[in-house]
C-alpha cells in the first residue's frame, strides 16, 4: 500500500540546537497515526515540516509520493491541518469564518459551511463571534476550517484540547468514521494518551527529537504487560500456596498482590479454584493491563509518579 505520508531521516536544526533528528516515519492511507511525545520533543516542529511550514535541515518530506515542495498547490488542496492554535478571525462570526476559508478553498456558499457546522455541531453557534466562542468551540472551529474541503490527509495538532469529555469523544469518533469510511489519512499528535490507544491504527512515540519507537495498536494489546491482581481473606496464606505452586507473587502498593505469570493472566480461574481448594476466600480477583501512559513513560525512561 502507498505511503500518503513520508520522511526520510527528517532532521531540523536551529543552531547548535537538533529539534528533530533523523526522523523517519511512513503513514497509509486511512491509516490514523498518533504522534506522541513530552512539551519540546519535536512533535509540532515535525508536524510544521510536513506542512512544509518550516524547511529542514536535512532529510526529505513525501505526501502522496511526492516529495514535498513549498507552493505545492495540487498537494495542498489535498491536506487539511490544524497546528497549535485553532486561529480564527475573532470578530467574525463561525459562519463567516467558514464562509471565507470555503471562498479561499474554492467551494459553494453556503453549501460547504452549513454541512460542515452540522457535521461538528456547531450550527447553533453560526452567528456567534468566535472571540465569544468557549475554548472547546473554537477548537471545533478550528477543525470545521481544516475538514471544510473533504481532504485527503488530516495533520493536526493537539485537536482535542480544551474539549470536555463528551467533545472528545465525539472528535474520536468523527476522525475514526473518516478514516474507515472514506480513507482519509490522519496525523495527530496529542497528549492524552489513553484517547490516543483508543483512536489510533498505529503510534510513534518522539522523545528528545528522537523517534524512540513505533508500534501499531495491535502491538501493543501483545506487548503490554498484564497482572492479576488477588486480594483474599488471608493474603500470607495465599501467597504461600501459590508460591509453593510455582507462581511468582509480587506486593503492589494497594491491598493485596499480582501475579505477573502469562499462564494465570490467561486462566484466572485456576487461581481461584487452588486458593478455594485450600479454604481461602478470595475478595478480589481482577486482570488490570498496562495503559499507554505507562508504557510511553517506560519507553522515554521517566518514572510515573504515584499518588501520596
Amino acid at each position: 500500500m502507498e505511503d500518503i505520508i513520508r520522511t526520510v531521516n527528517l532532521t531540523k536544526q536551529y543552531g547548535n540546537k537538533v529539534t528533530v533528528d533523523r526522523v523517519s516515519i511512513s503513514v497509509k492511507r486511512g491509516e490514523i497515526y498518533g504522534f506522541l511525545g513530552l512539551n519540546g520533543a519535536g512533535k509540532t516542529t515535525t508536524i510544521r515540516a510536513l506542512l512544509g511550514m518550516s524547511k529542514p535541515s536535512s532529510g526529505e518530506v513525501y505526501l502522496f509520493g511526492q516529495r514535498w515542495a513549498n507552493g505545492n498547490p495540487d498537494l495542498s488542496r489535498r491536506v487539511g491541518y490544524m497546528v497549535e492554535v485553532p486561529y480564527a478571525y475573532p470578530t467574525f462570526t463561525v459562519r463567516e469564518n467558514l464562509s471565507l476559508m470555503a471562498r479561499l478553498r474554492g467551494l459553494p456558499v453556503p453549501r460547504a459551511v452549513d454541512e460542515i457546522m452540522e457535521q461538528l455541531n456547531l450550527t447553533q453557534y453560526a452567528d456567534s463571534k468566535a472571540r465569544d466562542l468557549s475554548l472547546g468551540n473554537a477548537q471545533k472551529l478550528g477543525l470545521a476550517k481544516a475538514l471544510i474541503h473533504k481532504p485527503d490527509v488530516l495533520i493536526l495538532d493537539e485537536p482535542t484540547n480544551a474539549l470536555d469529555p463528551a467533545g472528545i469523544v465525539e472528535i474520536r469518533e468523527m476522525l475514526k468514521a473518516l478514516a474507515s469510511q472514506q480513507g482519509v489519512t490522519v496525523f495527530i499528535s496529542s497528549h492524552i494518551l489513553e484517547e490516543m490507544s483508543k483512536m489510533a491504527s498505529r503510534i510513534g512515540i518522539i522523545h528528545k527529537g528522537v523517534l524512540l519507537e513505533e508500534l501499531t495498536t495491535k502491538d501493543f494489546e501483545t506487548i503490554r504487560r498484564k497482572q492479576l491482581m488477588i486480594g483474599t481473606k488471608d493474603d500470607q496464606k495465599a501467597q504461600a500456596i501459590l508460591s509453593d505452586s510455582g507462581y511468582a507473587v509480587h506486593s503492589t502498593s494497594n491491598n493485596g498482590f499480582a501475579l505477573l505469570d502469562d499462564h494465570a493472566v490467561k486462566h484466572p480461574e485456576h487461581i481461584a479454584r487452588l486458593l478455594a481448594q485450600h479454604e481461602v476466600l478470595l475478595t478480589m480477583l481482577n486482570i488490570e493491563e498496562e495503559n499507554l501512559e505507562h508504557y510511553f513513560l517506560n519507553v522515554i525512561g521517566v518514572k510515573e509518579e504515584k499518588p501520596d
